[in-house]
Order: structure tokens, then C-alpha cells, then sequence
């Protein structure tokens, strides 16, 4: 993977990558052909190393993996306190370190691992967004309104947002959909998930029946002539609908709605886990629909109905 770390020196004059820059590159490699990280992750990873390099360079340290200790890794964790940095992204950059150190202890670069005893600290745990059925109705309602005059987008926005509440599909998801993941008989989805790993989702009929209208009335309205596309959901000219117009597309329905919270498609994932929940579904069910790895990743959403029940407890009941 390539990265931007050459600097202009006098005479055009370049400076050579060090020995830590080029583990860093391999060890992005390897993630990349090991585990099938995004592009998206690839990046992240790459910005939380790189301040580990730069914190070596300022500290002026010899740039050699090798002589990378848990010592150095403490200030380093420190510095990145020091910085100010959410709980969260400091918990992310040292679990990214912490692989890092791995990997280099694995391959032969150093003798042990230096980063085994570094301790991330904790995230914080905020409930996410979760709408209310009654708020998923009305939206629903007021998109379904829009798209009765079969205006391509607004089919194309419906059959979206119903697609991300009835599958809890992450907006990645949702976009790298083709016409072929689309089993309309059985009413489910071929989705990839992160690492590159595929799932069968179901949906539902009001999502079923807002999908065949995008397909029949709205989906060749936007196809371009020249250049067919695979894609199921298509932008104003004709490629990929992209994450950013998911992005807007959400952020535009979720300001006009009482409460806080992020304002991504990630709400509707959360919304439809919360709901699924509520409902009875069982806990690793809710996993395999969401593709979470871990179930503790999925029992966040216990938390958020329980919170539900507090408050409705909290305002409903009598003696509360």
C-alpha cells in the first residue's frame, strides 16, 4: 500500500523510507491479503501507525522495529492522552499498535512482543440512535408519498430506506448490492460484509414491493445507455449510487425527527436491531442478520431496549 511520506528535500532530493515505514507498509499488506480489509480500514490503520512513527521521530529515537518496547509504547499512549483524542479513538489506535506489535513479533521482526502489555482504555459505551416505530412509520409513509409519482429518485429512496430497516444492512452493504444478490422468490439478499464475508439476509413484503417498483419504473429511468452497470442502486447519472448520497439522503430524514444521536444510515441498522429485540427475535439471530462476529458486539441492542423499558416504565407507571 502505498503512502505519502516523501518530503522535499534540497536538490529534489528524497529521503529513504525507514525501517519502521517499510513494516508499517508490510504489515498493511498483510492485512489487506490476510484478513480482506477495506480500503476504508487500510486507511485507518495506516493513520494510527503513523503516529506511532512520528512519535519515534520527534522523540528522536532510532526508527527500527526492533527497538520498539513497551516503554516507548507508554509514552506513546500517553502522548495520545495528553493530545486530548476521544476515549474511543485512543482504544483504537492502541488496539491497532497492539496488532501492529503482533504481527512484527510474529514474523520475525523482534524478539517478543512489546505491545502485549499495553492496555487501551476503554470506550465509552453510548447507546446509539434508535427511532421509534411509530417515527419509522411516518417516514416511511411521507418516502412512499414522494414515490407515487413514480419519480426515479424517489422510488430509488424508498425501496433504500426500507431496505436498511428491514435488513439492518450496514450502508456499505446497501451500496455494493448487485441485481443478481436480489433473490425476489425468497425475498432475501446476498450481502458482503466486512472482510469480504457473505450472508443471506431476509426482507419483507413493504420492502419486496418497494423494490419491484424501483426495479421496474425507477432503476432504468436512471441506468445510463453507454455504460450498463451491475450496481442495484443507481445515482443521478447512472453509476453506484455511493455511501455519501446514502449519507445525505438520511442525514436530510433524521434532522426533520425529535432526538439525538448520529444522523447516518447506521441508525435504521440500529433501529431495526432494537426493534427485532423488542419484538422476541433471539440474540444470535439478531447476530446472523447483522453479521456481527461477536455476540457482544450484538448485546449493545439488549442495552437499548432495556433503557426503552426504563423510560417508558419511568413515565408510564405510577409509582416510578
Amino acid at each position: 500500500m502505498a503512502t505519502d511520506r516523501a518530503s522535499a528535500h534540497p536538490e529534489g532530493v528524497h529521503a529513504a523510507p525507514s525501517e519502521l515505514s517499510e513494516a508499517i507498509d508490510a504489515y498493511l499488506r498483510s492485512v489487506a491479503l490476510e484478513r480482506g480489509a477495506s480500503a476504508h480500514t487500510l486507511r485507518a490503520y495506516a493513520a494510527d501507525l503513523r503516529t506511532l512513527e512520528s512519535f519515534v521521530a520527534e522523540r528522536g529515537a532510532e526508527p527500527d522495529p526492533a527497538l520498539i518496547d513497551l516503554e516507548l509504547l507508554r509514552e506513546w499512549a500517553w502522548h495520545q492522552r495528553d493530545a486530548g483524542l476521544a476515549t474511543a479513538t485512543l482504544a483504537r489506535r492502541t488496539s491497532t499498535v497492539r496488532g501492529f506489535t503482533a504481527w512484527l513479533a510474529r514474523t520475525g521482526r523482534t524478539a517478543a512482543d512489546p505491545g502485549v502489555r499495553l492496555r487501551a482504555p476503554r470506550p465509552d459505551r453510548s447507546l446509539p440512535r434508535v427511532l421509534t416505530r411509530t417515527q419509522v412509520d411516518e417516514v416511511l409513509d411521507d418516502l412512499a408519498a414522494r414515490a407515487a409519482s413514480d419519480d426515479p429518485g424517489a422510488l430509488r429512496d424508498l425501496a433504500v430506506i426500507e431496505l436498511l430497516y428491514a435488513s439492518a444492512l450496514r450502508v456499505s452493504e446497501l451500496v455494493g448490492l448487485d441485481l443478481d444478490f436480489v433473490d425476489e422468490g425468497r425475498r432475501t439478499l446476498r450481502v458482503l460484509g466486512k472482510g469480504a464475508k457473505e450472508r443471506v439476509v431476509p426482507y419483507g413484503l413493504p420492502a419486496a414491493r418497494a423494490l419491484t417498483a424501483y426495479r421496474e419504473r425507477g432503476r432504468p429511468a436512471l441506468a445510463a445507455k453507454d455504460t450498463p452497470e451491475r450496481a442495484l442502486f443507481l445515482g443521478a447519472r447512472g453509476r453506484r449510487l455511493s455511501t455519501r448520497a446514502v449519507y445525505a439522503l438520511v442525514a436530510g430524514i433524521l434532522a426533520e425527527l425529535p432526538g439525538s444521536g448520529p444522523a447516518g444510515p447506521h441508525a435504521f441498522r440500529h433501529t431495526a436491531a432494537t426493534h427485532l429485540l423488542d419484538g422476541g427475535a433471539d440474540l444470535r439471530a439478531v447476530q446472523e442478520l447483522l453479521g456481527h462476529a461477536s455476540l457482544g458486539t450484538t448485546q449493545i441492542y439488549t442495552h437499548v431496549s432495556a433503557e426503552r423499558l426504563a423510560t417508558a416504565y419511568r413515565t408510564a407507571h405510577p409509582r416510578a
